[in-house]
């Protein structure tokens, strides 16, 4: 055998272990097959089963009706066909609003395992987004008396909402709603409230190229997305952000060897500890011994150091007052760990 063969046949090995690394690919579409709206459970039937290590392009759909969104004055052939066809033939939906897909079962993944999501691209479908409040919901559900929605036009070359004549919003995609199956205990869950399965998060730090780690609590995790958000302010106050619809490339990693109660995520430059609860100030106390218990163990500092550091150089910011449980995320800067 000459060097030349060598050369290939390490070459080929290589290249064979890289493609092993990152698994395979998959493409999932919108559908009335493939959604589940309004909800996250246990017992949700897989439309995709994929191993740890895979990456699937998720395609997802703006949480509005065709009627509604022309009402607001979008022309009717901007209404993307995937969402007629799912308001035409989805009938079993709620307890929620979001059209969420999957559920992706992933290969091993059982209770106790974590489910780390790597966002690896996200795309904007349609050139517009759409803000909406009614009265009785968001965080001021007694100031206004009648509903207003707005359709928000996007432009992508320069990369801008135009929320009106002198207002632009940089874009910031993200993807509000990503999570698993509740144990099986809980039955079928909303999809509005975040929870120890993450769901509704609203989490704007959750961008392309950051990670989310989610506790497992059912066999295969039953992964959902949706709730696609072109930008939005922390808080989401009116209770919808800039929501359009996006197409997400995930990269799914099943950890045998991270336990968690709460998820977490990390960002190039932070590790994001959460706090979820019904009460704002019982959210702030969770993010905060979250993110203790995450300097604890992951840095091994004492409990002690721990909270004065929480204290000095960790931000803890309100992501959504509005989904009946309160979220408040702890941005822990990797800039101070020398």
């Amino acid at each position: 055998m000459h060097h030349g063969c060598v050369k290939y046949i390490s070459a080929l090995v290589f290249f064979t272990a890289l493609a092993t690394t990152r698994g395979a690919e998959y493409q999932l579409k919108a559908t009335p097959g493939t959604v589940a709206w309004g909800y996250y459970s246990a017992a949700a039937k897989p439309v995709l089963r994929i191993k740890s290590g895979d990456t699937v392009e998720i395609q997802t759909m703006i949480t509005n009706s065709p009627d509604r969104l022309t009402a607001a004055g979008l022309k009717p052939e901007q209404v993307e066909p995937e969402l007629k066809a799912i308001y035409a033939e989805v009938k079993d939906k709620g307890p929620g609003g979001h059209i969420l897909t999957g559920p992706i079962y992933v290969e091993g993944a059982e209770a106790g395992d974590v489910l780390e999501v790597r966002i690896v691209k996200i795309k904007l479908s349609v050139p517009y987004a759409y803000n909406g409040f009614s009265p009785g919901r968001g965080f001021l559900p007694d100031d206004f008396t009648t509903a207003r929605t707005k359709i928000i036009p996007l432009d992508m070359e320069r990369n801008v909402g135009r929320f009106a004549g002198n207002i632009e919003i940089p874009l910031h995609p993200f993807f509000g709603s990503m999570g698993v199956a509740p144990p099986e205990a809980a039955g079928r869950i909303s999809s509005a409230p975040p929870g120890i399965h993450a769901g509704n998060l609203d989490n704007k730090d959750l961008v392309a190229g950051t990670k989310l780690f989610i506790p497992v609590h059912a066999p295969g995790a039953l992964f959902e997305v949706g709730d696609g958000h072109a930008g939005q302010g922390n808080g989401e106050v009116d209770i919808t952000a800039m929501e359009t619809s996006l197409v997400g490339t995930f990269q799914f990693v099943l950890r045998k060897d991270m336990h968690l109660k709460w998820p977490r995520g990390e960002t190039p430059t932070h590790y994001i500890a959460m706090g979820l609860n019904e009460d704002l100030t019982e959210a702030g106390k969770l993010a905060v011994r979250e993110a203790i218990d995450f300097l604890v163990n992951e840095k091994h500092l004492s409990r002690e150091d721990a909270y004065m550091l929480s204290s000095v150089a960790v931000d803890f910011n309100i992501t959504q007052a509005v989904d009946d449980v309160k979220g408040v995320h702890a941005m822990i800067p990797k800039s101070i760990f020398k």
